[in-house]
């Protein structure tokens, strides 16, 4: 593997010029080629991605609008970690929030980039299980609507036009080759 680019600097764009908190990236490859990078850094610690299991075979989905798209979706729930927070700990909180549950068996299954080209943003995917009821109030402007779905089915699933989310769709099949046993999380 080659060996990592060495970094020179890291400058923050102003805030007036850019929408996100992006920054210039400079750096030198190990041939000596050189070239400054545009990079969106992320806020926080990350954002979790949760597979809320309600029995061995169906795994919970919320249908939300995606403003970004100008549609509702159906995928799993997500959000941002608070400060502090561990993936399992902000896992529970936003099952809470959006769907209205919390898990007694949470596992964190694998982490996701998402565009790491350009961005930082990472995804730990939590398997959620043992779920019971509990709601705690969260930052949604409507009531997300929960959709069963069996893992079997996941072919059927991709195939329709309100799933389009990608780390939706790969925590989805994460978790369904860790529950077969086929996949066995390591370094998390």
């Amino acid at each position: 593997m080659p060996r990592l680019p060495i970094i020179h600097s890291t400058t923050p764009l102003d805030a007036a010029e850019t929408p996100s908190n992006t920054e210039l990236v400079d750096l030198e490859f190990s041939n000596g080629e050189r070239r400054v990078y545009h990079r969106l850094s992320s806020r926080g610690d990350g954002a979790v991605i949760i597979v809320p299991m309600q029995d061995a075979e169906t795994v919970l989905l919320a249908r939300e609008y995606a403003v970004g798209v100008e549609r509702y979706l159906l995928g799993l729930p997500k959000g941002r970690l608070e400060p502090g927070e561990t993936p399992e700990q902000g896992a529970n909180r936003e099952l809470k929030e959006e769907l209205g549950f919390g898990a007694s068996r949470l596992t964190v299954l694998h982490n996701l980039t998402l565009s790491p080209a350009y961005m930082t943003y990472q995804a730990h995917v939590v398997l959620a299980e043992d779920l019971y009821p509990e709601r705690l109030q969260g930052d949604e402007p409507e009531e997300l609507e929960t959709v069963p779905w069996k893992l079997a089915d996941l072919h059927t699933l991709i195939a329709r036009d309100d799933v389009s989310e990608g780390r939706s769709i790969a925590a989805l099949f994460i978790a369904r080759e860790y529950l077969a046993g086929r996949y066995v999380p390591v370094n998390l």
